[in-house]
């Protein structure tokens, strides 16, 4: 019963269904640990279903940025290829997470030199004209504080406490900030919450016509329908997770049967654990950097 869904869910995530992509494989290649062990917050938190909850969240508080929305809409092929996207994010994410330090410093370098002719201008909240680069240290600091915002109350929302607690993960996954380019990133819980509050204090987010059009996309993008109704539930989920000012900027609310919220944490959950089910207890890409870890003596 589960095969449909697995065979699904690989080609959603992987872009195949019946083989393991090379680059995961090769991750059992390299010459070190690489820069998170397996008793890490980052495996723990990277290594859970929770996390295709918190790729919807981060998409949503990313695109609160005009300077980053503008990156997305003006150069990336986001609504003829959306499932090239999110394979080629998996594929950084976990690179960075269980490969070697020289398999995530290529990945990140990759990116970065994607980024370099990802240029232009948007119309900031006040209605000034700014210039912005992808790689820009302001823009690539709100992409991963709202990457480590999202993955993190993911986790906690449908998952649990994170092992060693939040400060871990935050201080844990600064380096993959680092890599890209981000001068400091947040190291601690609170360090985050202010930088997310800071960025909206400074009137440098805003909500409008180009994120409604960009929400729109990730509420319903085109999946395969057998994964539509799974994920209009997580899209739900997430909603209860973002603060009420982000909710107003995207235009969105909590879900709600008239003035009653629906509690959708629960089926929320279960969801997850349908897909869990379906995927295997262990992704190959953690798999495979188990093998090089046991090669390497540290396993």
């Amino acid at each position: 019963m589960l095969g449909p869904l697995r065979k699904r869910l690989r080609l959603t995530f992987a872009g195949e269904s019946e083989t393991i992509p090379a680059w995961e494989t090769a991750l059992e290649d390299g010459d070190d640990a690489g820069f998170f062990p397996p008793d890490s917050a980052v495996w723990a938190v990277h290594g859970s279903m929770s996390t295709i909850a918190a790729g919807i969240r981060a998409l949503l508080t990313q695109a609160l940025h005009p300077g980053v929305l503008a990156g997305v809409v003006d150069h990336s092929n986001y609504r003829a290829d959306p499932l090239g996207r999110l394979a080629g994010t998996i594929r950084w994410i976990f690179t960075v997470t269980y490969g070697d330090t020289a398999a995530a410093r290529a990945a990140c370098a990759w990116v970065r030199g994607v980024h370099v002719p990802v240029t232009g201008t948007y119309v900031s909240p006040g209605g000034a004209h700014e210039q912005y680069s992808a790689n820009d240290p302001a823009l690539a600091e709100w992409v991963h504080i709202a990457f480590t915002d999202a993955f993190l109350r993911s986790y906690e929302a449908f998952h649990g406490p994170v092992p060693g607690g939040a400060d871990r993960y935050v201080a844990e996954w600064a380096t993959a900030g680092e890599l890209m380019g981000v001068a400091d990133p947040p190291r601690t819980e609170a360090d985050l919450a202010e930088r997310i509050r800071a960025y909206d204090a400074a009137g440098q987010l805003s909500g409008g016509p180009r994120v409604d059009e960009v929400v729109a996309f990730i509420r319903r993008p085109p999946l395969d329908p057998l994964l539509k109704p799974g994920y209009a539930l997580l899209f739900g989920a997430v909603l209860d997770t973002l603060p009420p000012r982000h909710l107003e900027l995207l235009g969105l609310s909590r879900p709600r049967l008239g003035p009653v919220p629906l509690p959708l944490a629960g089926a929320a959950k279960a969801t997850l654990a349908v897909i869990g089910r379906a995927l295997g207890p262990m992704a190959p890409s953690e798999a495979a950097a188990r093998r090089r870890l046991v090669r390497l003596g540290v396993l």
